[in-house]
């Protein structure tokens, strides 16, 4: 199963090329995924889960550049590997256009009280395996 988000492109994401800026995809991500683990929660009447976490890697394989702000673009996430202390997401940015760029992160999950890496939770986990598809897409 996949989450579907959608994010918002704005008229200043646009550089100076007439395009997007790439580092603006790694926005676009982030917001989804807290539309994912903490909005959707919260407005479903549940906790937050996974707030306490850090990207530690990113990867961006970009498509099809966007031309235009003012336009919502849906970003399907799903999980990937998931380890004693971070966990695999991938994304695809999508608009009518068609498919922009498929992004990978690395999560973490860090204790905020010490700031070092901690375990993931069997909720955490619970939560993260009905988003689980390939171990490893080529992204």
């Amino acid at each position: 199963m996949r989450y579907t988000a959608t994010t918002h492109v704005r008229w200043d994401d646009l550089d100076a090329m007439g395009h997007v800026n790439n580092a603006k995809y790694l926005t676009y991500v982030q917001e989804a995924r807290v539309e994912m683990l903490w909005r959707a929660r919260t407005d479903a009447g549940l906790e937050p889960i996974l707030s306490d976490m850090v990207v530690a890697h990113a990867e961006v394989d970009y498509l099809l550049p966007i031309y235009e702000g003012a336009i919502n673009i849906d970003c399907d996430i799903w999980v990937g590997r998931i380890g004693g202390a971070s966990f695999d997401m991938f994304y695809e940015l999508r608009s009518p256009a068609g498919l922009h760029a498929k992004i990978k992160t690395v999560q973490v999950g860090v204790d905020v009280v010490t700031k070092k890496s901690r375990r993931l939770s069997d909720a955490e986990r619970e939560y993260l395996i009905q988003y689980h598809e390939l171990d490893d897409p080529t992204i």
